[in-house]
């Protein structure tokens, strides 16, 4: 167990190194970042003065080992639009951030993990084949669009919910139901494969032959072992929501972390931009790695 963990280790540092280094160089070829924070106004003397004073005067190199050290301690520098520390404003935004995609994974898990259990219960019937057309519809609806369509059902003509803010928990239902749709789909097949997988196995039907009930059969064998790959992507799937979490907060004006990147894009930030990609790479890397430790402590034979 200690070399797996070893291993995942070393590969969860040179992701986060890979990752850092693209946000470094990403953020320096979209153009001369002076130019950017000084204005189209600007004079030739101002635009020196600002490369100065934040070190783009300095080497590539230079600058990129200066961040690296200062990012390694959680220094990210100080964002030139808000005039503010980038960790204290990450920081602030972040639980917002992490509410909608614990929201978002919560709700994908109570309706994918069912759904795919009785299509594949119910392998090649009228049910299996609309569970299997809600996953397509799912995987192919853009979630913007689904975004507004329950703004205008719900929030305006039903008053149900609220349509932005986040003073409460009803703040979250539509855009945690939106951010959901992303992983429902996958989420879905991948139970309903593994279950078929499960019941066809030979210690299931040792398990009917010894007379054990439905449920038992379902969700203590069956399910157990169609839940590995489940959790592997369930945290991936988190991942990728707090990634893409920028057009939901858009939407629905949510202030977290992908609203505050949005905000430093469209003000040449590029500190929070760099800062933010790099938490949130971090984020799904250790997600990542929790996941594929928890497999090999449900499954010993991945430690190998």
């Amino acid at each position: 167990m200690a070399s797996f963990l070893l291993r995942r280790l070393i590969l969860a540092a040179c992701v986060a190194l890979t990752v850092l280094t693209l946000a470094f160089t990403l953020t320096r070829l979209s153009g001369d970042l002076a130019i950017s924070i000084a204005g189209p106004s600007a004079t030739d003397a101002d635009i020196a003065i600002i490369r100065t004073a934040y070190g783009l005067d300095r080497p590539l190199p230079e600058q990129f080992l200066a961040w690296v050290k200062r990012a390694a301690v959680g220094d990210f520098g100080e964002s030139f639009f808000f005039k503010a520390r980038v960790s204290s404003l990450i920081a602030e935004r972040m639980p917002i951030t992490l509410t909608l995609g614990l929201t978002g994974l919560g709700i994908a898990l109570i309706v994918s993990i069912p759904l795919g259990i009785l299509a594949a219960v119910r392998e090649g019937s009228w049910v299996d084949r609309l569970v299997q057309l809600f996953a397509m519809i799912g995987q192919a609806m853009p979630s913007f669009w689904l975004g507004l369509i329950m703004m205008i059902f719900f929030g305006l003509q039903l008053g149900w919910l609220p349509v932005s803010g986040t003073g409460s928990w009803e703040h979250y239902v539509m855009p945690g139901t939106v951010l959901a749709f992303s992983a429902i789909p996958a989420l879905t097949r991948l139970t309903r494969s593994g279950m078929i997988q499960a019941l066809a196995s030979d210690y299931i039907r040792t398990a009917r032959a010894k007379g054990l009930s439905r449920f038992s059969i379902l969700f203590k064998h069956a399910l157990r072992n169609a839940a590995l790959p489940v959790v592997s992507i369930a945290s991936v799937q988190l991942g990728f929501m707090l990634g893409g979490s920028i057009v939901i907060e858009t939407v629905f004006a949510l202030h977290g972390v992908g609203f505050l990147a949005w905000e430093s894009i469209t003000k040449n930030d590029f500190p929070v931009v760099q800062a933010v990609v790099l938490v949130l790479a971090v984020i799904y890397v250790v997600l990542t790695l929790l996941a594929d430790l928890f497999n090999a402590v449900l499954d010993p034979r991945l430690r190998g």
